[in-house]
Order: C-alpha cells, then structure tokens, then sequence
C-alpha cells in the first residue's frame, strides 16, 4: 500500500480568516488526497452558512470533497476527555458529545476520530487542577470511548496522540503504553514527528533551543520505538517541523501567553513543514521520520502545522500553504525513497462563498 498525502484543515489557514471550501480546493489543486477535519472549521463553516447547524455543514463537506476527489482521514480534535476530575464533564461528553461526533463522522464518511492528550489547563480562579494523571482513569475513560465506538455499525475507530505539552501524556512512549492498555482493536496511536521531538529533544525555553542531552535521548526514544511500536496500531502519522526560535520563549517573549505551557505557545506560532531550514527549521525530522517508517508503517501521511502565518488574511496564504506542504513532502519521498500514490487530480468546481464570521471560539489546538 502506498503512502498517501494529507494535511490539516488548520494547516492552511485560520478559520474566520481563510473558507473552508477555498482551503479544500487548495488541498485538492495541490494533490493532497486526504484531510483532516479540524471541528474548529466545521464550526465556523456551520456559522457561515447553516445557522449553526453543523449536520448540514457536515453533508455540504462532504459533497465538497466528493467533488474534489478528497477523503475526511478524521474528524478532530476530540479534546479534554480523558482523566478529568470532574466527572460530570466526563459524562456529559460521552452521552451528548460523543454521539454528535459520530453522526458527523458518519456524514463525513470518516470511521475515525483524533483524541490529543489533555492539556486542559487548571481552574483559572481557584487555580485547582482539573485532571488527573492516574493511569487507571485515563485508560478506563479511554476504554469507553472504543467500546462504544465499537457498537457503532459499522464500527468507529479512535486515535491517540501524546502532545508533547499534555498534562500528564506528553510522550510517545507514555501513549503507547495507553493505547496498549486500553487493549482495543478500534483504539489507535498517531506519530507525530513535532510532538515527539518537541519533547524529547527541543526546549523552546532553552538559549539552545534543545534538552540537555538531545541527541542522545533521542536516539534512545527512536530505538524504543523502533523495538516497541506494533505497526498495525498506528493509524496515521504526522510529519512537520519547528522553529528555532531567535531568542528563549520565557516571559518577555511575544509568543509567551500567561498560564499557558511553553511548547504550546511554541508550537501554536512556530511550526514549519519538514525541510525548511532557510524557514528556521532545526528538528531531527528526517531521523524521526524514518523511525516511523521502519517500523513497517504505509498509509495516511498528514502534515500538520499550525503558525502564525495562518493568521495572514491574503487570499494566497492557503495556497502558500498548499504549496510548501508538498514541496515538504517530495522531499520526504526523495530523501526516504518511500512508496507514495502519485498526485491526485480534480476538475475544478466553483468555491462554496462563506460569509464573514466571528472566528470559532474553540480553538483547541491552534
């Protein structure tokens, strides 16, 4: 099986400021063949021009990309759901939210749903935490999800992965323990070359810009993963790059935003597509990705970069965008002779008009 190219929703332009119709086009102009929906588009997509309701976004999205000869590889991010404290919130998501997201998958066309790790942030006026890194809980919560994706017809998959700014799984190694735990065949692991580098090896906060010993740990991460990982559980992966940032992200830095984490702060302005070095580029992207090819992976392929370029309201930003991601990803196939699908290609159709809205409050990953 070929590996297959996606990108992010996110990846080529902020909602509110780029349509989502005019970002799929770009995707589909540039020989992309998959994407992954980010909820923050379908919202605002739904507030343009459904009254708000997203099931009839979801079905417009999904004739969009039938058109474009485009596949929804997920629907994300499914957030703050594992290892909450209150246990309410955790309730109310599984037997109001969750039902929601599969009637929209299901429109979509898509069996899977992206779950981050939590970073939900501590209580803003008390200050108190608001989840818990007992592994139990966070496996039991997980567990639940699966099984009741698993009783979907046709069934529901779901995939984890570590943000190398989660609260209490923010490795690779820490979510595949989970998703071994969970011990589901609808529960999955995402690879993410910026989440992992960006935790064992990059600190933004560092005048260095990296760990202490950087190189070192992370061959040993990559060993690991190379030894450890069981291909067939890894459902997709993602490949991008970061910026090496001009000066330590610390308090007097534009990027830093008070109470927030660092590497979200970094990883919010400052991602870069794989290779782009004249960019500021500096991750071990290659050496990671190769690990993740070797553990006999082939598949969806996404890249998915959030930065402040996405913020740029010219007309052009989502295919700069478009185009920089596939020139990132010829070089991938290149440097690491990989089997790929050649690009898709489409007959143009006219773009769906959005009208101007509020950008989607969401905004969980950005």
């Amino acid at each position: 099986m070929p590996n297959r190219l996606g990108i992010a929703s996110m990846s080529l332009g902020r909602p509110g400021i780029h349509s989502l119709s005019g970002k799929l086009h770009q995707a589909a102009l540039h020989g992309y063949e998959g994407i992954e929906l980010f909820f923050d588009d379908l919202d605002h997509f739904a507030k343009s021009l459904f009254q708000g309701c997203h099931i009839a976004a979801a079905k417009q999205v999904r004739r969009l990309c039938d058109s474009l000869g485009l596949t929804i590889i997920c629907l994300q991010p499914f957030s703050f759901y594992e290892g909450l404290l209150d246990r309410e919130e955790s309730e109310r998501m599984v037997t109001e939210k969750l039902p929601k997201w599969f009637e929209l998958a299901r429109i979509l066309d898509t069996d899977l749903i992206q779950i981050p790790s939590n970073f939900l942030l501590a209580d803003p006026e008390t200050g108190k935490l608001r989840t818990t890194g007992d592994r139990a809980v966070i496996v039991s919560d997980l567990q639940r999800v699966a099984d009741l994706g698993l009783q979907q017809s046709p069934p529901f998959r779901f995939v984890y992965e570590a943000l190398c700014w989660g609260n209490h799984v923010d490795t690779w190694d820490a979510s595949w323990e989970i998703v071994e735990q969970v011990d589901r065949p609808n529960f999955g692991l995402c690879l993410d070359t910026f989440n992992l580098a960006g935790r064992v090896y990059a600190d933004p906060a560092c005048p260095t810009g990296k760990t202490p010993n950087a190189e070192a740990d992370l061959a040993a991460s990559l060993a690991k993963l190379r030894q450890c990982v069981d291909v067939k559980k890894v459902f997709y992966i993602q490949i991008v790059d970061g910026e090496r940032l001009s000066a330590p992200l610390d308090e007097s830095h534009p990027f830093h935003v008070p109470g927030q984490p660092t590497r979200m702060n970094w990883s919010r302005n400052a991602r870069l597509f794989a290779f782009e070095e004249d960019r500021g580029g500096y991750l071990p992207v290659q050496e990671v990705a190769q690990a993740f090819f070797d553990t006999g992976f082939e598949g969806w392929v996404s890249l998915e970069l959030f930065s402040r370029t996405l913020a740029d309201p010219n007309l052009d930003t989502p295919k700069q965008h478009a185009l920089r991601g596939l020139e990132s990803w010829k070089k991938l196939v290149t440097r690491l002779n990989l089997s790929a699908s050649p690009p898709a290609s489409f007959t143009p159709l006219a773009e769906t008009v959005e009208t101007p809205a509020p950008a989607s409050p969401l905004q969980h990953r950005l």
